[in-house]
């Protein structure tokens, strides 16, 4: 018969839990602190602790750090009324066989439990060994929506490994915070962590940022030049947008991924680097390997592990969090007054689709604290800081903001020092490229269709280094 330890302060909590387990047979012991806890548990003979994270005295997670002390270890369920990504990340990291926040759902906990127990049975002397003190607040990453706690779960799982790591989402929702916040909670965190954009640096310069390149290698290469990868050794590598990636660049990603080994432009010499590699995208991986457009080995080097981040229409109750914790951080960023929140004001919040997710939630309210006098943002003032309004009900307006969506992340994520330029060739690529698509291929109706001479598109072509049938990433996609 399984022994059960309650750990929570709440007496009328443990009253009723221990009733409830009793009845259907298990022995139930209780404790009202992490120091009772402890106490209890290394006595032995305790199959399952299932305890809060805020108690007097020792805190839940340094009781459950020292829980993982005893021999055997048992399984441990984590709950809290207060789901921060950082108390989900560390109690996962722990071992916790799982987290869940108060209240629970009362057969989905029986269930929790009855799992727990046997998965304690065939592996209690294998509780994961990865805990480690946390190296910075991750409370940028938040949200307490049960797609948000998957995440988090996930994260604490991941993060200990060298595990390769894929992100997808839709832009803005949060990909490259994640993929910080699996580098800070791993063994890498003392070392470099190097961002890529695979869009905002130019194909022609993307290959030796990213693998660098000897002396001679090309005209006005005139010493050699380490690239981001190899300084990243012992590292972590973010690769952000990598379905845009050409394929030339992606077989020498595949090799990296394989023998971890690259090569400079110009030198023939393989060189080992130790790197961990997250890579990010908000295309569609499985059409574009269809398609031809990327690599189906390396898709399947890249998804060791999968974390899919919701859009934010998808996680309705996080909004009212989301918007307070980016209402003070842009007060105290541009050292205003934070001016809160009106009822009205959040619930013109909630209506909002969000079509550019948490980026564009946070850049309202950016806007609209600059123009804020003081007093709590009202439903009207929110309203008239949202990026793209149309998109509250105006169907007709959808391509014009889808393109201004697109124009504004090219820009926003623009690492060049000409983003204007970037940007503008970027539309002349998408312009040219939809051209040949509908004329397919044909260059003279191409023209024709643009409004240009043939000589002039087909100078274009060179200059953007356009193939037929190569695909621009544009609006919507």
């Amino acid at each position: 018969m399984s022994t059960i330890l309650i750990v929570d302060d709440d007496a009328q909590l443990r009253r009723s839990f221990s009733k409830l387990l009793a009845d259907r047979g298990y022995v139930v012991e209780t404790a009202a602190s992490g120091e009772q806890c402890l106490e209890r548990a290394g006595q032995g003979g305790v199959d399952l602790v299932i305890q809060d994270v805020r108690l007097p005295g020792m805190d839940g997670l340094e009781t459950f750090s020292r829980l993982r002390e005893l021999e055997p270890t048992p399984q441990v369920i984590v709950m809290t009324a207060f789901g921060t990504m950082e108390t989900a990340v560390e109690a996962t990291k722990l071992g916790a066989y799982d987290y869940v926040l108060k209240p629970f759902d009362i057969p989905t906990m029986l269930d929790l439990i009855e799992k727990a127990l046997e998965a304690g049975e065939r592996r209690r002397d294998m509780a994961e060994k990865a805990g480690m003190e946390p190296r910075a607040s991750m409370d940028a990453v938040l949200g307490r929506s049960a797609a948000m706690q998957e995440v988090y779960k996930s994260i604490g799982r991941v993060a200990p490994t060298d595990a390769t790591v894929l992100v997808r989402g839709e832009s803005g929702t949060g990909k490259e915070l994640v993929a910080r916040a699996i580098y800070q909670y791993s063994s890498r965190a003392n070392k470099p962590f190097s961002v890529i954009n695979c869009v905002a640096i130019p194909e022609t310069l993307l290959e030796s940022e990213l693998f660098g390149y000897e002396k001679g290698a090309f005209t006005g290469a005139s010493s050699r030049r380490i690239g981001k990868i190899e300084l990243a050794q012992r590292g972590t590598v973010f690769l952000d947008e990598i379905g845009d990636m050409p394929l030339a660049i992606q077989a020498k990603i595949l090799r990296l991924l394989q023998e971890k080994t690259i090569e400079r432009l110009g030198g023939g010499e393989a060189i080992p680097v130790d790197v961990r590699i997250i890579a990010a995208t908000n295309r569609d991986l499985e059409k574009a390997v269809r398609e031809g457009t990327f690599r189906e080995d390396l898709y399947f080097r890249l998804k060791v592990v999968t974390l899919m981040l919701p859009p934010l229409r998808e996680r309705h109750d996080d909004i009212p969090l989301l918007a307070r914790h980016f209402l003070s951080l842009h007060a105290q960023e541009m050292d205003l007054s934070n001016p809160g929140l009106t009822q009205e004001a959040e619930s013109a919040l909630l209506r909002y689709p969000w079509p550019g997710n948490v980026r564009e939630l946070s850049n309202c309210l950016q806007k609209a604290i600059i123009f804020s006098k003081g007093a709590p943002l009202s439903g009207k003032e929110v309203e008239s800081s949202l990026r793209h309004p149309a998109a509250k009900g105006t169907a007709e307006a959808a391509p014009r903001d889808a393109m201004k969506r697109w124009v504004q992340n090219a820009l926003l994520s623009s690492q060049a020092e000409k983003p204007y330029e970037n940007a503008m060739d970027a539309m002349s690529s998408l312009l040219i490229q939809s051209a040949l698509e509908m004329t397919d291929g044909n260059k003279t109706r191409a023209a024709k269709l643009l409004g240009l001479t043939r000589p002039t598109l087909l100078a274009k072509i060179d200059k953007h280094r356009l193939a037929l049938s190569a695909k621009v990433t544009g609006p919507g996609s």
